[in-house]
């Protein structure tokens, strides 16, 4: 058994564990203790007591003294520094154009150092604003970026229940809060009614969350089916956590047009240990109707087939290259035509056109080639 004492720098921080050293000190008394950060005033929180061996992680670090009037007089001296602070480090913030928001400032017991809150999107570089505070307080500086959920901590508010805020009032640990605990208490999923004054899920969907898990045991959902103790089959309408008690309507035995159980029209209310849980019923796979093809589609198979079906100017069929364009083709659906290609379809025409001038100057006329020896035409 090792004997500690709990220290708490913060009005609503955490709790350290420090070793007395044989100093007795009661419960809200302030003590300077020594940090990694050096020397710090706390308030106790937890008067000196004893504590396992195996419960303590870390080594302690010893309490160096109870408080005196001088070294209370020196913490609201360093308190009262912080509005000072804080309008020149937006002052500096504002000069150097960077993306973030001054919370808090803290100075260190011995006057050392200063250290000051901000929140931000994403990173930032703030080494040129550090080289300037320095040579402003002519002592170390330090940027510490907190969350949002530490930012409602240290500045406080009213939740929408009308009080303050737990994490500013006697939260001292953020506990994790997943949208699952509001499915779980049947609250509406509205961003707005379940969402704090930080922007993230309130931290009281968690106080509750143990007992609504332990309700909703052996409780039917709703549209589960669910058989009473002379075997009638019921499908749930409504379920109540708190209570226990489920509403439910009979069924028929019949189906609708789309596969559904019908229902009377009366509603019956059932204690979840008056009934035996069935589940949900399964929809069987229904098959689907075929789609007729539309205009559009016929033409691009024809075009695939080789049957001319008019310019399209769709992309879709066809082998793809990279970026979506089919290949061989133009971005509006022309095919590609190289110079021996455009050569040949010139030809094409110029014989085409000689061939409608001679057809107007000669009388029409079939001409029979006669056959040569190896069975071909002869001109």
């Amino acid at each position: 058994m090792t004997e500690v004492i709990g220290v708490r720098f913060r009005e609503t921080g955490k709790t350290y564990y420090f070793d007395p050293a044989g100093l007795t000190a009661a419960a809200g008394d302030g003590v300077i203790v020594e940090t990694a950060r050096g020397l710090e005033y706390g308030i106790v929180s937890i008067p000196p007591r004893e504590m396992k061996d195996e419960d303590i992680r870390h080594s302690l670090k010893k309490v160096v003294r109870v408080a005196d009037e001088k070294d209370i007089r020196r913490h609201e001296e360093n308190k009262a520094k912080k509005g000072r602070a804080m309008e020149i480090c937006r002052q500096k913030i504002q000069e150097h154009g960077l993306d973030m928001k001054l919370i808090d400032v803290e100075y260190t017991f011995d006057n050392n150092k200063v250290i000051f809150y901000f929140t931000a999107d994403g990173r930032v570089d703030f080494r040129n604003l550090v080289k300037d505070l320095a040579s402003v307080f002519r002592m170390r500086i330090e940027l510490r970026q907190v969350g949002v959920r530490d930012e409602a901590k240290m500045l406080g508010g009213i939740g929408c229940c009308g009080r303050s805020l737990c994490c500013a009032t006697w939260l001292t640990n953020f506990q994790p809060v997943s949208i699952k605990m509001t499915k779980t208490q049947n609250l509406s999923l509205n961003p707005a009614k379940i969402s704090g004054v930080c922007g993230r899920l309130m931290c009281c969907l968690k106080y509750e969350n143990e007992i609504y898990q332990e309700l909703r045991k052996d409780l039917p959902e709703v549209n589960e089916r669910i058989r009473d103790a002379e075997g009638d089959l019921y499908k749930v309408i409504e379920a109540n956590v708190l209570t226990g008690r489920v509403r439910a309507r009979k069924l028929t035995g019949e189906k609708d047009e789309y596969g559904r159980d019908k229902l009377e029209s009366e509603v019956t209310a059932f204690h979840k240990s008056e009934v035996e849980r069935l589940g949900k019923e399964r929809r069987q796979n229904q098959p689907r109707k075929k789609k007729e093809p539309r205009e559009g589609s016929l033409q691009r198979e024809a075009s695939d087939k080789g049957v001319p079906a008019g310019r399209s100017g769709s992309r879709r069929g066809g082998k793809r290259r990279r970026g979506g364009r089919d290949q061989g083709q133009e971005p509006g659906g022309r095919p590609i035509r190289t110079p021996e290609a455009q050569g040949e379809g010139r030809d094409d025409e110029n014989r085409a056109a000689r061939a409608a001038v001679q057809s107007d100057s000669q009388p029409a006329a079939v001409s029979v080639p006669e056959a040569g020896p190896e069975g071909q035409a002869e001109q």
